[in-house]
């Protein structure tokens, strides 16, 4: 019997070893070694095509039911929440609510008495009298100048344009994912069994063999780059350091089966300059350096993150700081300096938003990374959430456990553009700059462009703001004349502060913000 068994136990320890060798030799072939050579077989866009299928599919089955449950008569939109109308600033619609209080209101003599009464002394079929000027002149107070008060204010409370952009994304169609779906009901038994399918195959398929990856690239990255350290300074070290940043890179982009898009390469980052881009995520810099090698900013850390920072450090120059140093912005700013100074160095890759934001905007640039000088490489990311959310709402989710969620997802798929080099102006203030660069990265990418700044997800909302509408409404009812003086008053929101903090991407995807009233 005990020979029966250990030799039972040595079956299953040959199969394992045999189909573990198996694995080992696919993900050789198929990942391995096209990361290295900087190509792809194909496999992932075939994926991405039946995943579209499948969605497709089980939207028009979920159409169908939710139209056979359908009782209400209003329309809403394609994810279940009612439409709302844009919003307008503050002078258009009080001039409108004004306009609509003059219409409905009752005419009114000079005398006092009602148009058309016989006590006023007119015959009833007489010309009217002369009627008085409307009792919303221009500079006075009307009741109806508070509807767009209260309105606004309960739009805030429901869903404001500066906290929904720390939430997921709304999707239009299910994508088979729970977490997408909070309000999953049962349809049909097909469609529930193709979804019971799909947690089989992305937590029991696809995260065993993402997670290999992972260590795979990681492993590779840390070995590769510490044995590159040890040679001298050369063009050989630097070809040997790009080629393994790469590999690595594109190793861990395919642990999350990442299909990566990327347009007008011809404009990619060059040596001596600045790579800002819009934040989502911390995979942003896998996204970025699997076509391209920066150098990394940011602070230094311990554990695993520490052993890669040291790692990459010896293979080629990055700027990490300790914390003391990252409070100290003129050292900061006079450390990147002198990396872009030396024309022989790798970009920089900087976040200037200093947060993640949900991929639907970008929010204020931080002017620190446009005071450093040189040339300013924009970039813009956006990612296609159907596949999977690629997020990061670090208030809710830890590092592990939003890993968790991106490799059991159906998959990372993204565009990146990369724009046209920018310089800053003779004249030109660093936040003039900031802001011209965040249009042009929100207009290729098809973001919404928002002047306020993202680390209002952790701080409150400054008094300034307050008081400015406070300003913008005074500045109205008093007749509007000092609006010609203070034009920045009737923007459609406020003007935003100038900050100090230097917002620093590392490979967390956090910044450390200066302003202590902002701080976390």
């Amino acid at each position: 019997m005990p020979g029966g068994l250990l030799a039972l136990v040595g079956g299953v320890l040959s199969l394992g070893g045999g189909v573990l060798s198996a694995g080992m030799a696919w993900l050789l072939g198929l990942v391995v070694v096209p990361s290295t050579l900087g190509f792809s077989l194909g496999l992932r866009k075939v994926y991405m095509q039946n995943l579209l299928r499948l969605f497709q599919w089980a939207t028009c089955r979920m159409e169908r039911g939710r139209r056979e449950r359908l009782q209400s008569f209003y329309k809403t939109s394609p994810s279940g929440l009612i439409k709302r109308e844009s919003s307008s600033n503050l002078e258009e619609e009080v001039s409108r609510l004004r306009d609509d209080y003059d219409h409905y209101e009752e005419p009114v003599c000079r005398g006092g008495a009602p148009a058309g009464d016989e006590e006023g002394g007119g015959a009833p079929h007489s010309p009217p009298p002369t009627m008085s000027a409307p009792a919303t002149a221009a500079g006075e107070f009307t009741m109806s100048d508070a509807m767009w008060f209260a309105r606004r204010g309960l739009e805030a409370i429901v869903e404001d344009d500066v906290t929904q952009r720390f939430s997921a994304e709304e999707l239009e169609s299910w994508n088979l994912l729970t977490r997408t779906n909070c309000d999953f009901s049962h349809v049909s038994a097909k469609l529930t069994a193709v979804w019971g399918l799909g947690v089989l195959v992305r937590y029991f398929i696809l995260l065993p063999v993402r997670v290999s990856l992972a260590s795979l690239g990681i492993g590779w990255l840390v070995v590769g780059a510490s044995a590159v350290g040890f040679l001298p300074q050369s063009r050989v070290k630097e070809w040997l350091s790009d080629k393994i940043h790469l590999t690595a890179y594109r190793i861990c982009l395919r642990g999350l089966s990442g299909v990566v898009h990327y347009h007008n390469t011809e404009n990619r980052p060059r040596k001596g300059g600045i790579c800002v881009a819009n934040h989502t995520s911390p995979i942003d810099v896998v996204v970025l350096a699997a076509d391209g090698c920066y150098a990394m900013v940011g602070q230094v850390h311990g554990g695993l993150l520490g052993v890669m920072q040291r790692a990459m450090q010896r293979a080629c120059f990055h700027v990490w700081f300790e914390r003391s140093e990252m409070k100290d912005r003129h050292l900061v700013t006079q450390r990147l300096m002198e990396h872009v100074a030396a024309k022989v160095k790798l970009p920089i890759l900087i976040f200037p938003e200093g947060t993640c934001i949900n991929n639907t905007s970008v929010m204020m640039f931080k002017k620190g990374s446009f005071e450093i000088g040189g040339i300013i490489y924009p970039v813009a990311i956006k990612y296609d959430p159907q596949f999977g959310d690629a997020f990061w709402n670090s208030s809710k989710y830890g590092m592990v456990s939003y890993l968790l969620r991106m490799m059991t997802s159906w998959a990372i798929v993204c565009n990146v553009w990369y724009l046209p080099p920018m310089t800053r102006q003779e004249g030109e203030e660093a936040v003039v700059f900031a802001n011209r660069v965040k249009a042009e990265i929100a207009r290729q990418g098809g973001l919404v462009d928002l002047i306020w700044d993202g680390q209002l997800k952790r701080g409150r909302v400054k008094d300034s703001y307050r008081q400015r509408q406070q300003e913008r409404y005074s500045l109205l009812i008093t007749g509007g004349g000092a609006n010609q003086n203070n034009p920045s008053l009737l923007t459609n929101g406020p003007t935003p502060w100038d900050p100090s903090s230097f917002p620093l991407a590392d490979l967390t995807g956090k910044s450390t913000p200066e302003d202590p009233a902002l701080s976390p």
